[in-house]
């Protein structure tokens, strides 16, 4: 009987949810298969230089099992891009809204906690959407945290309440699908840097899940209830400790310390599915 080969069964795991979401979202595999080239050949080109020069496209087409014309076809796709909404994967701005109602003096009570705030006027709405939205209309934005119930408006006075520290889109709208894009990105990179993580200079990164198979059905609504109010509870104690380190919330200059800025974060998720539904692989 075959081996399966333990990466090969890795994968089929990764991409059976993914090729769910594909179908869902109307992407056929032709359009699929070519974001899949793009990737090859960029990760050929930038991700494995020898320490000196970036490969040839001939070396990539070695290393991708495409040809030079395909190698070349795919790289003038990537310099045609906008390279920077690649490589620099901005927060969503409802999220920077949010975050900074949270953590901005400006925007705070006397005793620490998010304002209720007025929509127009000094302190207002307006001005915190104004200084971590940048150019997106105020109503707008409020309109989205109304819709995904962030937000709230009081009866009596008509201000603003922050319901929630955090923003999630949901179904497959364009936020919820970046927010897809740049966690599994995370995710995948967290693991990968982990599997080389002996080599000099390459401390692992911290990479934890626990899982059980055999939990009774009923069970499932309180454990629910339970990882959710934990796991918020958790990330809202390293937002407090993480939030005010923010340039964009601690008003520091870029430049002004030892080195350029740093993307970092965790993320928590929750998953559950039937026991013995597993992908069988190859």
């Amino acid at each position: 009987m075959k081996k399966t080969n333990p990466l090969h069964q890795a994968l089929f795991r990764i991409l059976r949810p993914l090729a769910r979401l594909l179908l869902r979202n109307g992407i056929p595999f032709g359009e699929f298969s070519e974001l899949v080239k793009r990737a090859y050949v960029e990760a050929a080109l930038e991700d494995f230089a020898d320490g000196r020069r970036k490969p040839t496209d001939s070396r990539a087409a070695v290393m991708t099992g495409l040809t030079r014309k395909e190698v070349k076809r795919q790289r003038e796709i990537l310099a045609g891009e906008d390279s920077g909404s690649r490589d620099v994967l901005h927060t969503n701005r409802a999220s920077r809204v949010v975050s900074g109602w949270v953590h901005d003096a400006v925007f705070q009570a006397e005793d620490g906690e998010p304002a209720i705030l007025p929509f127009d006027g000094a302190g207002s709405f307006s001005e915190l959407v104004k200084r971590y939205s940048g150019d997106m209309p105020p109503r707008a934005v409020l309109d989205e945290l109304l819709r995904v119930g962030v937000v709230s408006i009081d009866g009596e006075s008509g201000r603003l309440i922050l319901q929630q520290r955090a923003y999630v889109p949901a179904g497959d709208s364009e936020e919820m699908l970046q927010i897809f894009g740049e966690d599994v990105s995370d995710l995948i990179a967290t693991i990968d840097h982990n599997l080389v993580s002996g080599e000099p200079g390459q401390p692992p990164l911290f990479q934890r899940t626990l899982t059980y198979n055999n939990i009774p059905p009923e069970v499932m609504e309180r454990w629910r209830k339970h990882a959710a109010a934990q796991s918020q509870a958790l990330l809202e104690q390293l937002d407090n400790w993480l939030g005010p380190h923010d340039r964009d919330i601690s008003g520091q200059k870029s430049g002004c310390d030892s080195g350029g800025a740093v993307r970092t974060g965790v993320s928590i998720f929750f998953f559950e599915e039937p026991a013995g539904k597993l992908p069988k692989g190859d």
